[in-house]
């Protein structure tokens, strides 16, 4: 858990940044898929006071850590949700759902962002935050940025930004795709 919360992982990780281009507002809802131990949960529970995070996480003493800590800190519009590996299980539609560092994790991409459409309010987003190939951090094996964005049009969404703030990774927006 250390190791997710390193304060060294700010400079490459940007996550102030991050939040500062994802520009949501202060009501806004989100989900963070992946959460861990609420790194970017508890920034964006901050960042949006009067909005509600959802830090969604697999493994069960993840959740339980993030619920103690949003506690601790005081952190009342986080509740932490225990997902299963093809269901992130999100409690109500989102304005965002966040991805970072997990999206290589997920299995059958495809189908289960499509299945994510339900969870995501009409002009809401998908941010997608992985390592790069060439980046020595992360995984080893890594997704290429090309990839996930054919999954993500082939699941309905289209591509809608391409920041490029961070070193080491890349990060897509997605919104869906609407109806002519």
């Amino acid at each position: 858990m250390a190791r997710f919360d390193d304060p060294s992982r700010d400079a490459w990780q940007k996550p102030d940044e991050v939040i500062r281009t994802l520009a949501a507002s202060p009501d806004a809802s989100v989900a963070d898929i992946g959460a861990g131990t609420g790194y970017f949960s508890v920034r964006l529970a901050r960042a949006m006071p009067e909005g509600r995070v959802f830090a969604i996480d697999t493994e069960p003493s993840m959740v339980q850590y993030v619920t103690e800590r949003a506690t601790h800190e005081g952190l009342f519009n986080i509740q932490a949700v225990v997902a299963s590996p093809d269901d992130p299980k999100i409690p109500q539609a989102v304005d965002l759902i966040i991805v970072v560092d997990t999206y290589h994790h997920i299995a059958d991409r495809t189908a289960y962002f499509r299945r994510l459409m339900p969870a995501l309010k009409r002009a809401g987003r998908i941010a997608i935050i992985d390592f790069k190939p060439e980046s020595k951090m992360g995984p080893i094996e890594k997704l290429p940025p090309a990839q996930v964005i054919r999954e993500l049009m082939d699941a309905g969404y289209s591509l809608v930004d391409q920041p490029t703030i961070l070193p080491e990774q890349y990060f897509l927006i997605f919104g869906l795709v609407q109806p002519q």
